[in-house]
């Protein structure tokens, strides 16, 4: 089974990574403490989609430390004993370095059951959050860690991704995806500084933008003879939409700037954001 493709085309080096030049510019105190080889426990605020988890991977890959990773919305007391089970073994001889995800979900007792491996450098923590850290994380742990919170991503920041993105695709599978440059451009600007919700859209063959369309005109579009598997969606400001669909065995995208009335049609039969598959 292949990975999602946002992992596939996920960066391998902080010089690939868009975006978070505040913490990843040349000379930055971030950047600085990863190069130095010496990591110390940290927590990552911010957005989905915006390059926390890359950066903690590329930290662990670079330390030559051993990753665990958990996810606080299904992590126990027990996963993490387990992670602590290793300290002094063979395969934790460079170090541990546990990067829990979503850890504002982790209740009191779980959390403190980290800090005496983290009082003694037994294991480095990276943990990440979309909510404000000083509300919904345990003031001891707060005060063992330094906090760096990731922004959203620009339209220029997740433009630069797809570009990469289209590139790695044609060097790892040779294909090559057309798309069009006010394609790229409406992706990036409709994603909401996500990146992961843009590189999704890219498993595709084609990407295709459209001015203003009307009712009539994409009525006939998406009745052509050979689509199928249809999937549209509104983005959430209402501004673009979406069509997927598949002709001939290709899936291919479509980003096009629906006309108002096409708008109040679609609103009326869908719930907004929703998506509709025939």
């Amino acid at each position: 089974m292949q990975s999602p493709l946002a992992d596939r085309l996920r960066p391998r080096t902080l010089a690939e990574v868009c975006g978070q030049q505040h913490l990843l510019g040349p000379g930055r105190v971030f950047r600085k403490a990863i190069e130095s080889g010496r990591v110390p426990n940290m927590i990552f605020y911010g957005p989905s989609g915006v390059g926390k988890t890359t950066v903690a991977r590329i930290i662990a890959e670079n330390s030559g430390m051993r990753l665990h990773k958990l996810n606080g919305t299904s992590a126990g007391t027990g996963d993490i004993k387990a992670v602590m089970a290793e300290i002094g073994t063979f395969q934790s001889r460079n170090g541990l370095l546990l990067y829990l995800d979503e850890i504002q979900y982790l209740n009191k007792k779980q959390q403190q059951s980290l800090l005496e491996c983290m009082e003694d450098g037994t294991v480095t923590l990276i943990a990440s959050t979309t909510e404000n850290p000083y509300f919904y994380i345990y003031n001891a742990l707060l005060s063992r860690a330094t906090v760096f919170e990731f922004k959203p991503l620009t339209p220029e920041d997740v433009r630069r991704g797809l570009e990469n993105a289209l590139h790695k695709l044609e060097e790892l599978d040779g294909v090559r995806i057309e798309a069009q440059p006010e394609a790229l451009d409406a992706l990036a600007a409709a994603c909401g500084g996500d990146m992961r919700k843009a590189l999704g859209s890219l498993n595709v063959a084609k990407v295709d933008a459209f001015g203003k369309v009307a009712s009539g005109s994409f009525h006939r579009h998406v009745s052509a003879p050979g689509v199928k598997q249809l999937r549209w969606f509104l983005n959430r400001d209402a501004e673009l939409y979406y069509f997927a669909f598949s002709k001939d065995g290709k899936k291919s995208l479509i980003v096009f700037e629906p006309s108002k009335a096409m708008v109040d049609n679609i609103r009326h039969y869908l719930p907004f954001g929703a998506d509709q598959e025939n």
